[in-house]
């Protein structure tokens, strides 16, 4: 199932500059979805970081992986409508940069759930090598 951004942003509260997430390439409602950045030199953070070398902020790579995430959870039944706000950011690793040109793959599986809170495992790739990894948890509002 592809998501386009229109139907992300059904979805998603954030809206340009902060949503993060080009389309959805595959889901499956409270369990998982793998998602897509196509990053361009025209993002607006790269104005400031760095302007000698671009490279996305590891924090934004996070965000964007919490969206992919937020997408799964929200997608469910009872939470459609809702936000999903972060709780905590665990064994987070930065091990790859992120620049103009690059195709990011985004993917979050949630691996637990208890009411409102959740745990997701999210994993950032550029061309096939990981770049990012972290345990999110997350709490739906």
């Amino acid at each position: 199932m592809r998501l386009g951004i229109k139907e992300i942003e059904q979805i998603l509260p954030h809206r340009h500059p902060f949503l993060l997430v080009d389309y959805i390439e595959e889901m499956e409602p409270g369990v998982s979805a793998v998602g897509y950045k196509c990053v361009t030199f025209h993002e607006d953070f790269f104005r400031g970081h760095f302007p000698q070398e671009p490279v996305m902020p590891g924090v934004l790579t996070v965000e964007a992986l919490a969206q992919v995430g937020a997408v799964a959870i929200l997608s469910l039944e009872e939470n459609k409508g809702k936000t999903a706000y972060f709780g905590g950011i665990n064994k987070c690793r930065f091990k790859g940069k992120i620049v103009p040109g690059d195709k990011v793959k985004l993917e979050t599986k949630i691996v637990k759930r208890k009411g409102p809170m959740g745990v997701g495992e999210a994993t950032a790739y550029v061309d096939g090598k990981v770049v990012v990894k972290a345990e999110l948890t997350f709490m739906v509002g």
